[in-house]
C-alpha cells in the first residue's frame, strides 16, 4: 500500500510540474469509436471486423491564449494507406471540431482543419505526421496559431474549447464522419494538483506511523 501512495505521489508531483512549465492550459482527449455520434464499428471493404480504433491527445494553450498546440497518438487507421491491405481505415482527414451547443450525441462544425480537408495548420505549417514503424497508425501534431481556423480563430473557439464544447476528430474511408472522436478535458490546474499530492502525502504519513506503532 505505502508503495503504491508513494508512486502515486510522484506522478502527481511530475504532472504538475510539467504541467506549470509547459503552458497555461492543458487539455486532453480519449479517443474511441464509441465516443463517435453516431458510435462506429469498425470493418473492412470486405465486411470482416477489424480491430477498434482508438486514441488519446493532449493539448497546451500558451499562457497569452493565442496558440495551441497538440499531440494526438492513434492505433488502427492507417495513416499511409500501406499500413494495412484494406482501405477503409485509411485516413482521409482530422480535426478540431466545437460550438456551443455540443454534447456526447450531437455534432460540431469544423474549427480546424490539421489533416485532409478543411486544412487549416498553415499560418504558419505545423503539421507533422509520424506514422508507426511497425503497426498501424502514428503520431500527429501541430500548431493553432490565431490567424488560422476554418472560418473562425482560437480565441473566437476559447470558450467552447474551455467550457467542453469541442472534441478531435479522425476521418477515415469508411467512416467520412468520423471514426473515433474525443472530446477536450481540462487537465486539474497545478495548484489541484498539489493539493492532491499534500492529500497523499498526508496519508503516508498517517499509514507509516500507523505501522510503526503496531508491536
Amino acid at each position: 500500500m505505502l508503495k503504491l501512495l508513494a508512486t502515486l505521489l510522484v506522478t502527481v508531483i511530475v504532472l504538475a510540474s510539467t504541467t506549470s512549465a509547459d503552458a497555461s492550459i492543458a487539455l486532453s482527449a480519449e479517443l474511441t469509436n464509441a465516443n463517435e455520434n453516431p458510435p462506429t464499428n469498425p470493418t473492412t471493404s470486405g465486411g470482416a471486423p477489424r480491430p477498434a480504433s482508438f486514441g488519446t491527445a493532449t493539448f497546451l494553450i500558451n499562457d497569452s491564449q493565442t496558440s495551441m498546440t497538440f499531440t494526438a497518438t492513434v492505433f488502427n487507421i492507417d495513416f499511409t494507406g500501406t499500413q494495412t491491405a484494406d482501405t477503409n481505415d485509411n485516413l482521409v482527414a482530422a480535426h478540431i471540431h466545437a460550438a456551443v451547443t455540443v454534447t456526447p450525441t450531437t455534432n460540431a462544425p469544423v474549427v480546424w482543419g490539421f489533416f485532409g480537408s478543411p486544412f487549416n495548420d498553415n499560418n504558419p505549417n505545423d503539421m507533422l505526421l509520424t506514422p508507426f514503424a511497425t503497426g498501424v497508425g502514428g503520431t500527429v501534431s501541430g500548431k493553432w496559431d490565431m490567424p488560422e481556423g476554418n472560418n473562425t480563430t482560437l480565441p473566437a473557439q476559447l470558450p467552447n474549447i474551455l467550457s467542453g464544447n469541442s472534441y478531435i476528430n479522425f476521418h477515415t474511408v469508411q467512416f467520412g464522419g468520423g471514426e473515433i472522436r474525443g472530446a477536450l478535458r481540462l487537465v486539474p490546474e497545478p495548484s489541484t494538483m498539489v493539493l492532491l499530492a499534500s492529500a497523499v502525502t498526508g496519508f503516508l504519513g498517517y499509514a507509516w506511523r500507523r505501522t510503526r506503532a503496531r508491536p
